[in-house]
């Protein structure tokens, strides 16, 4: 957990100096897919060290995810206001109940495999990659940094 954690604030502090000259869209898709890497690693890996860095790794694909999101949001829907940010907070505490939640029930549905419930979890960061592509076709550049 504290790799992980230390992995999502290099993350955030990479991107805070660099985020002028990058695309927040294509950071988010580059972030999302090598979320579906370590997360197939974690869950896959017959070697525990390497599943472990697929845990920790993650942290760095998961950092600018949050972030991010409410700056899409921001600058997709300008006039979205106090709403908006209030549904992004609900769905963002909801995610963070319900994902891991499931990931247990499906673990303990498993015998106790931890790992066959993260191999299921892999679906989230599948979706939001989906979700920046059809975003990214919409919307176009008008959503960039």
């Amino acid at each position: 957990p504290c790799l992980f954690a230390m992995f999502m604030g290099i993350s955030r502090v990479i991107y805070g100096k660099f985020s002028e000259k990058l695309d927040l869209v294509k950071v988010m898709l580059v972030c999302g897919i090598m979320c579906v890497g370590c997360y197939l690693l974690a869950s896959l890996s017959t070697l525990p060290i390497l599943a472990l860095a697929g845990c920790a790794f993650c942290g760095l694909a998961v950092g600018i995810m949050w972030p991010g999101s409410i700056s899409i949001s921001s600058q997709t829907c300008p006039r979205g206001g106090t709403a908006m940010f209030a549904f992004l907070a609900l769905a963002g505490d909801l995610g963070a109940m319900v994902s891991p939640a499931m990931v247990g029930s499906l673990s303990e549905m498993a015998g106790g495999n931890l790992k066959m419930g993260l191999l299921v979890a892999t679906v989230f960061p599948v979706i939001l990659v989906f979700a920046l592509l059809i975003l990214n076709k919409k919307v176009g550049k008008s959503v960039n940094r």
